[in-house]
């Protein structure tokens, strides 16, 4: 999506972004109820950016073959976030908002568990050890302002909040307080 344009949807797809469909989604129990973004971090393979494993990864495109013994190792799962937005705040989506994407694992919100299937999950290319760019805020806010548009969003919360010892991203690097500044229609939950 670019700055300042108008968010336009179309069956949970959002128009002014790269889409690459993902195989890796469950149809929602209840599509309505999708009232919780969850961000994460990643990077693939560990601490290097714009390799473009993690859209293979998201697709399904990793194989045997890979240069890198971490990225073979990761051949067999089967996850993808519903957006991926990389160091220089391209955006692209994987998985309809109206379908439950595999980004959650374990995880519980508010006492709900199953985060899949309320969720809305947002990777930010990065790790745990760095900070974020600031094109990355920028696009992550405008993102987060066509989803709160469109989706009934009450919290804005990490991976690491509702998989608490088992994740950690998207870490003590990111800024949460750039949220608040922003106008967000949502309560965001970081504690």
């Amino acid at each position: 999506m670019h700055k300042r344009q108008v968010a336009v949807w179309k069956n949970g797809w959002l128009q002014h972004c790269i889409h690459q469909p993902s195989p890796n989604f469950a149809p929602r129990t209840d599509p309505q109820n999708v009232s919780v973004v969850v961000l994460h971090n990643i990077s693939l393979p560990p601490f290097e950016y714009g390799q473009g494993a993690v859209q293979r990864l998201f697709t399904n495109q990793l194989n045997n073959n890979e240069d890198d013994v971490f990225l073979r190792s990761l051949t067999s799962l089967r996850v993808s976030s519903h957006f991926f937005i990389e160091r220089d705040g391209t955006l692209t989506q994987f998985v309809s908002c109206e379908d439950a994407a595999y980004h959650a694992g374990i995880s519980r919100f508010n006492g709900k568990e199953g985060c899949n299937d309320f969720s809305i999950g947002i990777e930010l290319e990065g790790c745990d050890f760095e900070p974020f760019t600031s094109v990355q805020y920028d696009q992550l806010i405008e993102l987060l302002q066509a989803i709160c548009a469109v989706f009934p969003i009450r919290a804005v919360t990490g991976h690491e909040h509702i998989a608490p010892g088992r994740k950690s991203d998207p870490g003590h690097y990111f800024q949460w307080e750039k949220l608040c500044k922003e106008y967000l229609p949502v309560v965001t939950n970081y504690q």
